[in-house]
């Protein structure tokens, strides 16, 4: 028992755990691990409270608040716009994506950057071949161009549109017997 009772005491004596102790050296202790992060979660909610315990008298200080609130709900809002637009005006809509199409694809990665930044997204910038895009975006013009002439073509109020009115030559036209050899063959075939 005198040995046993040495190397217990040897490991565990004194309020110490070698075994623990070691095992520390390899992998996080988890609860050590817990505290320290609500340690930090503690320090961070306190940082963020100061900030907002001055109250903002000024009323550029809440116009300001004010506007830094507007950009997500106007962008909802708007995208919800479109597609109404699109429900009531087509060829409208059709012809501004036309000339969105238009856009190269720098300013396209521009605007992307900074409404991701604005919204605190982070966007990482790749080098593109910018004459490459300028000359795609050049050779679409005249499909462009073709294709808004041809959507300004539908439009009602032009001339040579489908009129919807009922013609009675047209009625007439549909109604009256045409030879139809496979249909004749067909209908003397019934008894």
């Amino acid at each position: 028992m005198g040995l046993i009772e040495r190397i217990f005491s040897s490991v565990f004596g004194n309020g110490r755990n070698v075994i623990v102790e070691t095992a520390q050296v390899f992998r996080e202790n988890a609860e050590g691990a817990a505290v320290r992060q609500a340690s930090i979660q503690t320090q961070s909610m306190q940082q963020f409270a100061s900030e907002f315990r001055v109250q903002r008298q000024g009323g550029f200080d809440r116009f300001m608040d004010a506007l830094n609130r507007l950009p997500r709900p106007l962008l909802a809002f708007g995208t919800i716009g479109l597609f109404v637009v699109v429900m009531s005006d087509p060829v409208w809509f059709s012809t501004r994506m036309q000339g969105i199409s238009l856009v190269p694809d720098p300013l396209w990665w521009l605007m992307g950057a900074i409404v991701s930044f604005y919204f605190g997204a982070r966007h990482q910038a790749h080098s593109q071949d910018f004459q490459r895009s300028i000359a795609q975006t050049l050779a679409r013009v005249p499909t462009v161009v073709q294709n808004t002439r041809a959507l300004q073509a539908l439009r009602s109020d032009t001339p040579q549109v489908a009129q919807s009115a009922p013609s009675a030559e047209l009625t007439l036209g549909a109604l009256a017997p045409s030879d139809n050899p496979a249909l004749l063959e067909w209908q003397n075939s019934q008894p």
